[in-house]
């Protein structure tokens, strides 16, 4: 066998051992945190028609897409987003229900993020999507439950950062910039580049108000009242006040579940997704550049199957979580996997009869015939490599 096949594509790796198992355990505390707020779990297929996630529906663009034919020529991709499959399911399976719909869910999703070398390209995501509340409560709890699922996986020390998706929106409306010139104003601010975003302002007509807006975004954060004070003196604009009414409704809540020393309020995020439509977030930790959990409300999206509905949701992205994790250190250690049955063939059916009752009591089994040509004390040794608690040995004797 080539040694290029031992190799996987750019993007994709291997887990197994400990480390999957330690995966398994972050994962398995933060489905039990999601179930517990009442979301019932969901399941949608890896691939799905196109259409789905185009760019008409403000997800990922064509070309971060794996994208295949099937045999009548429709064009199939590999779901790059779990929020468009599930507004689909909801549009398709749930257009009678009136009152709440909360789905969630654990799965992968993959992105053709090729121009980012060393960046994953198939990640699992833990998530949750609130149907059928447009209220600010929905808001809250979402952003709580994001809070308690990080605490719930040994992170302590992160910060979740709060905007609005019509706060941009509103102040380009009002500065009256034309498509071309909001998508560079938006690329100058998503890139950090406030002196190209200085320049961009000196080439176009704008008040002095939203000029001072926009260069001071990336400073608009933290004190709520300050934030909104400061941006309410410099707009008119009614699309921004209502947004930024919604931050001080939820800085309210979030104060009551007692969170907001975890939340930093800032006027300059913008979603990553063109569906978003309120209020949006995403987590951060030291040890890890990428997001580990992002999300925000969508009351446009499911309107795009055929049924109006507003929603939010919630994305934890676990490969990066645990990444944060093992360099803060805050993984426990995978727990040793059982017993270790070792036997001779002449007492075969004796060890099969054990195994069997020690694994009616709970316990955890692997069986082992001894060889004659290997040693004891190899199988000691190979049980310690394995993580197996003990080695117990089957003869006809005992």
């Amino acid at each position: 066998m080539s040694n290029e096949l031992l190799h996987t594509p750019g993007g994709v790796r291997d887990i197994y051992g400990s480390s999957c198992a330690q995966k398994l355990a972050v994962q398995g505390d933060l489905q039990k945190m999601i179930h517990s707020y009442g979301f019932q779990d969901i399941q949608t297929p890896t691939f799905e028609y196109f259409d789905i996630f185009n760019k008409e529906r403000g997800t990922v663009a064509s070309d971060e897409m794996f994208k295949f034919f099937d045999r009548g020529n429709n064009t199939l991709v590999l779901r790059p987003d779990m929020t468009p499959s599930i507004a689909r399911c909801v549009a398709k399976y749930c257009r009678e229900e009136q009152m709440q719909i909360r789905f969630c869910y654990t799965a992968q999703t993959f992105v053709n993020t090729k121009q980012y070398k060393g960046k994953l390209q198939e990640v699992t995501q833990i998530g949750a999507e609130l149907f059928h509340d447009d209220s600010s409560d929905a808001d809250a709890e979402m952003i709580a439950l994001t809070i308690e699922c990080l605490l719930q996986s040994g992170l302590q020390e992160f910060q979740l950062e709060v905007g609005h998706a019509d706060l941009f929106r509103g102040l380009v409306e009002e500065a009256g910039f034309d498509q071309e010139e909001t998508d560079k104003l938006r690329d100058l601010i998503e890139t950090k580049n406030f002196f190209g975003v200085e320049d961009l302002l000196e080439q176009l007509t704008v008040s002095q108000g939203l000029r001072e807006i926009f260069m001071k975004l990336p400073d608009i954060q933290g004190d709520m009242s300050t934030c909104v004070e400061y941006v309410k003196e410099r707009t008119h604009s009614t699309r921004v006040m209502r947004a930024l009414e919604r931050l001080q409704k939820l800085e309210t809540i979030l104060t009551l579940y007692g969170f907001m020393d975890y939340v930093t309020i800032d006027m300059s995020m913008l979603s990553h997704y063109s569906y978003y439509t309120g209020v949006i977030f995403r987590a951060y930790t030291y040890g890890n550049g990428e997001a580990v959990a992002s999300g925000g409300r969508y009351d446009s999206l499911v309107g795009q199957f055929g049924m109006e509905v507003p929603a939010i949701g919630l994305a934890i992205v676990l490969d990066q979580l645990m990444i944060a994790l093992e360099r803060q250190k805050r993984l426990q250690t995978a727990a040793s996997s059982g017993i270790l049955l070792l036997y001779p063939k002449e007492a075969r059916e004796k060890a099969l009869t054990q195994a069997a009752e020690l694994r009616a009591a709970g316990e955890t089994v692997q069986m082992l015939r001894k060889s004659s040509k290997v040693a004891y004390e190899e199988y000691e040794e190979y049980a310690r490599r394995n993580g197996n608690e003990r080695v117990l040995y089957i003869t006809e004797e005992t």
